[in-house]
């Protein structure tokens, strides 16, 4: 019955249409470009912030626990200047408690316990000319300055200066900036810590060619 009535509908409209004919196709363009250029990144320390041991008497029973900030060193080389920018994505998604685009996890303990989550700043960059630390809420559409606000994962991170009163990254060859991290562990009275539990944190820091 559903059937015949929408082919009935369709009727009554095409009947009533105008007799200028809209276009019955549209069309689909895929654009993009191939660099020549690359950039490495690495991150000091093999990329690891190990906060080592904490006894569950440290913890607060019912607020989050500060484990203090840590800072490692991220170093960007490209085979010539190149406009880049750093995108951060999340690997433990959903695992960050409270949840927010500011907050990256630090995995599940016991299958479904959210043990905490840790923020990040890019901080202190110094390349082949003086840079400041940018922002960008449309994938690098348009930037602002960063400040020392913390790294959303929804934005890109970008490394440049004022031009005629509009901010964008500069083409840089080699930069060097700190990777602020801040965690946190979760109010110990919603975890389940008898056993030993291990903070599982990772993210990736993507480049994005401009």
């Amino acid at each position: 019955m559903n059937t015949h009535l929408s082919l009935l509908t369709a009727a009554v409209l095409l009947t009533g249409a105008s007799s200028a004919f809209a276009a019955s196709s549209t069309d689909l363009t895929v654009t993009g470009t191939i660099t020549p250029v690359a950039c490495t990144p690495s991150l000091a320390k093999s990329g690891i912030v190990d906060y080592a041991k904490i006894s569950v008497k440290d913890l607060n029973l019912t607020t989050a626990t500060n484990l203090g900030a840590e800072t490692i060193q991220l170093t960007l080389n490209c085979d010539e200047s190149a406009r880049f920018a750093i995108r951060t994505i999340d690997n433990r998604e959903n695992t960050s408690a409270p949840s927010s685009d500011i907050n990256y996890g630090l995995g599940l303990i016991n299958g479904t316990e959210k043990l905490g989550y840790y923020n990040l700043r890019l901080q202190n960059p110094v390349a082949d000319v003086p840079v400041t630390t940018l922002q960008s809420n449309d994938k690098g559409a348009t930037w602002g300055l960063s400040g020392a606000g913390l790294v959303r994962q929804s934005q890109w991170m970008g490394f440049g200066n004022q031009t005629a009163g509009v901010w964008a990254p500069d083409a840089l060859q080699n930069l060097s900036l700190d990777v602020w991290v801040n965690a946190f562990i979760a109010r110990a009275d919603s975890l389940t810590l008898t056993d030993e539990v291990k903070l599982d944190g990772s993210a990736t820091l993507q480049i994005e060619y401009l």
